[in-house]
């Protein structure tokens, strides 16, 4: 089959704006699936998937599709993930298509992430489709929709498909207009081998199956590779299409959409938007657009109970190799004893670890607060990057801390900028850009640490708004903060598992409610518990526990009162003394409780 019957495209939304439904539509109509396989949200393999509704990993999948000119036409598709967390994976996605089918929920009309989704679509300079979905609800408005692909996104209305993923209404008229508007594959000069790696999943029996779209070429079995970043050859065992199950070619040709199996031993062999070419005759150059994905947010996992530790090891390794992007290392803390720090995309990413590692290993684990990476400059004029609050320097050696911002897309109701103006400003961000798009709705721009948004910024934001406000972020470099290391000390002993890094406006009231609930949770002992919140040795917030006291004049009855006092003085002593050397056990469940009540 020629190019000029190939047509590459990728689904781009915001959360929940009907994808994978879509996709789902798309398979049926093309009977790529039969009517015994059929199932709701069949791109999504996980479990979790299903349950949350979110795409996590991108799902190629080829189809046949009759058109009314009288030719067959074969549809790759590629659905993408729709959060924040997994950009860099939608990019990568959008570079092996030539256009993308840009979806607005008919109710919900245009958000934050499908304004970025659209940017990120316009700078691979592929063709945007609009198409406004779920036209069968009550509630879809749908000449709202088109006014504000006008107004918001520049996106002439007539352009714009309407379908129900639902119903099925319109699914035919979409494909055919990816028919007549989606250029197919450019054809290059040479037949060199060059083919992107979009996406790679581990099997235990196969190795890594790279996903790839081939640019130029043709790939077939028994062919050496070699992958441009790691300088790495291998041998091709199978290449095939996705329908969705796997499916073996003889070769994949120029355009086309598949996979390699190859010999791989670990998923970090194959790095997301690789170039692989042939290794006799190797392409000069890798394709654009090739970076490293990096972790923005660090937490420590440890076991919950310490010997489980060998197991968790065994947990991380399988995990990493389904998912490059996760980074870990041993560390050990005295509070929690061994565990690992670990790198995540964001939040999100975070999350879907830890319940994987409680579903899939059946590993009871708990996680520290979470935090990022920050730039020290030292006084002795060098820089280092800490991503661990135990890893800070003292303050006497500190020259400049340098924490990363994020530049923040907050599309909210006209009546909510005033409290999320606030909202920014609590969090130490500033709004630097306010446009209206409708009589009913604005676009804040704001920068904002990072560290700010982890913990509760969406929840807040989705509360204020009742639902309707909606944000999307892009990371925008370094900048110098005030920041300082927070440490907890209980009885004098510094506790590492609750150090954290934080602005030092914010330390005191940071300081006091971790206190609260450290008092709340840590038992009564024989003697008064100081729980002290210091920043470089200054106390900034303190709580006491009282001590349990036994009544040593219960025995006396009547007689002479110096009895009673001589007893009270000698348990004063007692206590004293207990005091200087006793030493209190923080049990388990209060770092449980602790750690996930300031998550």
């Amino acid at each position: 089959m020629g190019t000029e019957l190939t047509r590459n495209f990728s689904i781009i939304a915001h959360i929940d704006h009907g994808k994978t439904t879509l996709s789902d539509r798309l398979l049926e109509l093309t009977q790529t699936i039969s009517e015994r396989e059929k199932q709701d949200q069949l791109l999504d393999s996980m479990d979790l998937e299903r349950e949350r509704g979110i795409t996590i990993k991108s799902h190629p999948v080829t189809m046949a599709f009759p058109s009314k000119d009288g030719k067959t036409y074969r549809m790759n598709l590629l659905d993408t993930p729709g959060h924040v967390d997994f950009s860099y994976e939608v990019s990568r996605s959008l570079a092996a298509c030539e256009g993308a089918l840009l979806l607005i929920d008919a109710a919900q009309g245009v958000e934050a992430q499908t304004v970025a989704n659209v940017q990120l679509a316009l700078n691979q300079n592929l063709t945007v489709l609009p198409v406004i979905n779920k036209i069968d609800l009550p509630s879809a408005d749908v000449d709202k929709c088109k006014q504000q692909l006008e107004d918001i996104l520049a996106i002439p209305a007539e352009e714009a498909l309407l379908t129900s993923g639902k119903t099925g209404i319109g699914i035919e008229d979409l494909l055919e207009a990816v028919v007549e508007r989606v250029p197919p594959p450019k054809e290059w000069d040479d037949d060199i081998l060059r083919a992107s790696v979009f996406d790679s999943v581990f099997d235990t029996y196969r190795g890594v199956i790279s996903y790839v779209r081939v640019m130029s070429g043709s790939i077939a079995r028994g062919q050496r590779i070699k992958m441009l970043a790691t300088n790495k050859t291998y041998e091709v065992k199978e290449v095939g299409v996705f329908t969705p199950k796997m499916l073996k070619q003889d070769a994949l040709n120029e355009g086309d959409v598949g996979y390699i199996i190859a010999n791989v031993k670990s998923t970090s062999d194959v790095k997301i938007g690789d170039t692989i070419t042939d290794s006799i005759k190797p392409a000069s150059e890798p394709l654009p657009g090739f970076k490293e994905i990096q972790p923005m947010v660090f937490a420590g996992i440890y076991p919950v109970t310490t010997d489980d530790f060998e197991q968790l090891k065994l947990a991380m390794g399988k995990l990493q190799i389904n998912d490059a992007a996760l980074s870990y290392q041993a560390e050990s803390s005295a509070a929690l004893g061994f565990g690992f720090r670990c790198g995540f995309l964001g939040l999100l990413h975070m999350e879907i670890v830890l319940e994987r590692l409680r579903r899939e290993f059946d590993m009871d684990v708990i996680s520290t607060h979470p935090g990022v990476i920050y730039e020290v400059d030292l006084t002795n004029k060098t820089s280092i990057t800490i991503d661990n609050p135990t890893q800070m320097p003292e303050p006497q050696e500190i020259e400049e801390i340098r924490e990363p911002v994020v530049k923040v897309f907050i599309l909210i109701p006209n009546d909510n900028i005033g409290d999320v103006m606030q909202l920014v400003m609590e969090k130490r961000g500033e709004v630097v850009n306010t446009e209206t798009l409708d009589d009913t709705r604005v676009m804040l721009t704001a920068v904002l640490p990072l560290n700010e948004i982890l913990i509760d910024f969406n929840d807040r934001l989705k509360s204020m708004t009742r639902g309707y406000g909606s944000m999307d972020y892009e990371h925008d470099g370094y900048r110098a903060a005030n920041l300082v290391k927070m440490d907890m000390n209980i009885s004098g002993e510094p506790v590492d598992a609750f150090s954290t890094i934080v602005h030092r406006e914010k330390a005191e009231s940071y300081g006091r409610q971790l206190a609260k609930k450290l008092r709340e949770v840590i038992p009564r002992q024989l003697f008064v518990v100081a729980i002290q919140a210091s920043v470089g040795g200054k106390i900034v917030a303190r709580e006491s526990i009282s001590a349990m006291r036994k009544n040593v004049t219960a025995k006396c009855y009547g007689g002479d009162i110096s009895r009673k006092r001589k007893l009270l003085e000698k348990q004063k002593e007692g206590k004293k003394k207990m005091k200087s050397i006793g030493r209190v056990n923080i049990p388990q469940e209060a770092f449980i409780q602790v750690l996930k009540s300031t998550d």
